[in-house]
């Protein structure tokens, strides 16, 4: 989906000529695997999240749960952010500024409608990880690292069944951030491991993923995304 140009950027068409001549800049760490729960995190997830965690590399878990009261979703939570931390895996708490602070989470996921990193940063405190949705636009990713975002995500790239999205960024717009910007992307929707390499040569710096893991094996979904990042 294409945007308006604000403030003398790029359009799609020219964006796609940029990622043309797009080099990722070798000083930043490679693409990196970012976890995103399902919304039914009862049962025996808490198993599946540590054989996924065990199967390889993840930088960040993202607990994602809606339509629950706040005391219900830090009980899921907190086995989930212990096995997060011995694995050594960032633990990332979506929309909810307070459940991330009542968990002692390392960050939070805000999006547009959520609040702002200025506000999350003021209750979470300075080495929080914090993250804003833009969606697909390079406007309101610039305002978000205006105000101290540590990341920025971008999506959907491809239809998904995790939510319901209005916004089709082109690939070539990670390109153009991490050309001019050194906080990270993240692409997220729909990623697979079969369609996931145009993010990767785009310039993304994570990779948000969900379905793609738990619709299905966990091991061998982490694995898939492990060779593919390997590579």
């Amino acid at each position: 989906m294409s945007e308006p140009d604000q403030g003398g950027l790029l359009d799609d068409n020219a964006l796609e000529g940029f990622a043309a001549q797009f080099v990722r800049d070798l000083r930043r760490p490679p693409c990196q695997l970012y976890l995103i729960s399902p919304l039914d995190v009862t049962g025996d997830f808490p198993d599946r999240l540590k054989r996924a965690l065990d199967a390889g590399p993840v930088a960040a878990f993202q607990l994602r749960v809606k339509g629950m009261d706040q005391h219900e979703a830090a009980r899921l939570g907190e086995p989930l952010l212990r096995i997060c931390a011995d694995a050594d895996v960032a633990f990332i708490v979506n929309d909810d500024m307070g459940l991330a602070k009542r968990l002692g989470a390392d960050g939070v996921h805000l999006g547009q409608g959520d609040g702002d990193p200025r506000e999350a940063r003021a209750l979470l405190g300075p080495t929080a990880q914090i993250g804003v949705t833009c969606h697909a636009s390079r406007h309101l990713a610039m305002e978000a690292g205006e105000d101290g975002a540590d990341y920025v995500a971008f999506g959907a790239f491809y239809p998904t069944n995790t939510k319901e999205t209005h916004h089709r960024p082109v690939p070539a717009i990670l390109s153009w951030w991490s050309t001019m910007f050194e906080i990270p992307s993240v692409a997220i929707g729909g990623i697979t491991p079969q369609n996931a390499a145009p993010l990767i040569a785009a310039g993304a710096d994570f990779l948000a993923v969900s379905n793609a893991v738990w619709a299905g094996d966990e091991t061998a979904a982490i694995g898939a995304f492990t060779d593919l990042l390997a590579n």
